[in-house]
């Protein structure tokens, strides 16, 4: 197979010789890619993924970056198992994760304690699900590498919430990326450990780029048009593949004349994330919002999984029923039983229209 990136986007040999070495492990790898904001490390993500693909015929990637994650829409902590190349690297991929939970914003500043357990749980069934063999030993499950990618906030809080990530997954390679700006960067060596030692090997690497644009309202910008894009990418989903809609007004029409599903409200709970609203404006935040699409698990601990999202396109409460559109299959969508409202928001480009 081949792992040659799009002929638009720059690979420095320095990123290739990492993701050949870490293609050398004698085991399946664990990876943890960390870096600040606009350091590449998505692209270096999907630059590894497809040089793990030249010998592997799958590939775990766990996203814990809210803002701008790579396989699904914002607002989502996800794994996705993936099976093939991304060949053009440009363009963006959105694929149904194996699980995924709804933070339901696109940082986690307002909860770090719900976003690190979210991580945990998401790992958790990573282990479960692909690095353990049965007891009994009976078992031939071919253990499964992983691609872990972060966001770029990693001063005060951000710090102490990629520790705390580092010191529970405990990666057999870390990629630590830096720009040009130093003070921006992460501490030397092996931060998250305190001068001990272990097993990990660490790969300090510099950005493609170092003309970055951290911290500028240009980066802020853009990543807002990011986020807009890939929602509005997710909710085309809603129309027929062969639709003929190149624009934001023809989505949004499209989108106002597509057929919503009839949701009783007494089949679902309805659940506010990072925030209390009284019951008797319930309806009225609900309105016109995106909501993640969840399933509520029985059992104490247990976190709601999140098959994916809707548009509350309008409530009638009299009969008491809300119309909702989404891409999620009606086989999926049968199951959900949770509604949760974050801060994630329809892209004001949709609106205007």
């Amino acid at each position: 197979m081949d792992s040659s990136p799009s002929p638009d986007i720059y690979i420095p040999d320095q990123w290739t010789k990492a993701a050949n070495f870490i293609l050398s492990s004698s085991r399946p790898p664990i990876t943890f890619i960390c870096g600040p904001a606009n350091s590449g490390k998505a692209t270096f993500s999907r630059h590894l993924l497809n040089v793990l693909f030249t010998k592997c015929n799958r590939v775990a990637y766990l996203d814990t970056n809210v803002g701008q994650p790579e396989f699904t829409p914002p607002g989502f902590l996800s794994l996705t198992i993936l099976h093939n190349l991304t060949p053009d690297m440009t363009i963006p991929c959105l694929k149904t994760p194996e699980r995924s939970l709804f933070f339901g914003d696109v940082s986690p500043q307002r909860d770090p304690s719900t976003y690190i357990k979210y991580i945990r749980s998401i790992y958790d069934y990573y282990q479960k699900e692909y690095r353990t063999f049965d007891k009994g030993g009976k078992s031939s499950r071919i253990q499964m590498p992983l691609v872990v990618n972060t966001s770029g906030w990693v001063k005060g809080v951000g710090y102490n919430m990629l520790v705390n990530m580092l010191k529970y997954i405990c990666p057999t390679h870390v990629v630590k990326i830096g720009i040009s700006t130093e003070n921006m960067n992460l501490p030397a060596g092996k931060f998250w450990l305190g001068g001990k030692h272990d097993g990990t090997i660490l790969m300090e690497i510099r950005a493609a780029r170092q003309d970055s644009l951290n911290g500028s309202g240009l980066a802020q910008n853009n990543a807002r048009l990011v986020r807009d894009s890939r929602l509005m990418a997710y909710f085309r989903q809603c129309l027929p593949s062969d639709s003929n809609v190149s624009t934001i007004k023809e989505l949004a029409h499209s989108l106002t004349s597509h057929c919503p599903y009839h949701v009783p409200i007494a089949s679902v709970k309805i659940r506010h994330v990072h925030r209390k609203v009284p019951s008797s404006q319930t309806f009225h935040s609900l309105n016109a919002s995106i909501v993640g699409l969840a399933v509520e698990s029985k059992g104490p601990g247990n976190l709601p999984w999140c098959l994916g999202l809707g548009i509350v396109r309008a409530i009638d409460s009299v009969k008491g029923i809300l119309y909702v559109i989404t891409p999620v299959p009606f086989d999926s969508l049968k199951k959900v039983n949770l509604l949760l409202q974050g801060y994630i928001q329809i892209p004001t480009g949709l609106l205007q229209v």
